[in-house]
């Protein structure tokens, strides 16, 4: 008998770890002709989204997050995107990824008005979800890491977003392996979001484009 249930127990095993390979590998496949640098021809679209990343207390961006908000600028610059969409992590007074970024983007000349935040991006499928409900856009040109990118897409994918995705400068980043390794977990996350049609943890009421209008505006908890 006991024999029978470690055999039973060894075969759903290999189906879990069957079904995470076949996941990720499947996100890992989406939207991989859609992935450029931020220096090559890229379709121009209204919006770039920089998804979010560590910041340090002191309001310092992270390297990595550092890489994706400058990607965002040259694409900026270069007149591929008209607006920057800051999407991270504000879920507390004592952290706030989004008034960070979108200071380090106006310090290095974007206009106040060009850089929008989006306090409640906890996650990339909330970031997504969100940037196409509550500003209603239908295509954009998500920027972060090469490895990040893949799963990104595939969310806007299955949202009915058109996108492409710019990666950042390719640093080493003390993290990365970890990142890497955290990422099959979260595009298995990601395929659940989208079997089930998951609503975000907090989406609110449609937002303006006008950066500056935020001033004084009161961040989502």
């Amino acid at each position: 008998m006991w024999t029978f249930v470690i055999l039973m127990l060894a075969a759903i095993m290999l189906c879990l770890v069957a079904a995470v390979f076949v996941i990720h590998h499947n996100v890992a496949a989406a939207g991989r002709e859609n992935i450029y640098s931020a220096n090559d021809d890229i379709p121009k679209m209204q919006v770039g989204l920089v998804l979010g990343a560590r910041v340090f207390s002191s309001g310092r961006l992270s390297r990595m997050l550092a890489d994706r908000v400058d990607a965002s600028i040259i694409l900026y610059n270069r007149g591929v995107i008209q607006k920057i969409l800051m999407s991270g992590d504000n879920r507390s007074a004592n952290y706030n990824e989004v008034t960070a970024m979108r200071n380090y983007a106006i310090e290095h000349g974007v206009p106040p008005n060009d850089v929008v935040r989006d306090f409640a991006g906890f996650r990339t499928y909330d970031s997504i979800y969100r940037a196409k409900e509550l500003w209603e856009f239908k295509e954009m040109i998500i920027i972060s890491q090469k490895f990040h990118l893949p799963r990104a897409l595939y969310i806007a994918e299955n949202l009915d977003i058109e996108a492409v995705g710019v990666y950042a400068v390719d640093n080493r980043y003390r993290a990365l392996v970890k990142s890497e390794l955290r990422e099959t977990a979260a595009r298995v996350a990601a395929w659940l979001d989208v079997l089930v049609g998951r609503d975000p943890y907090f989406l609110g009421p449609k937002e303006s484009l006008d950066g500056s209008s935020q001033e004084t505006r009161v961040p989502e908890k």
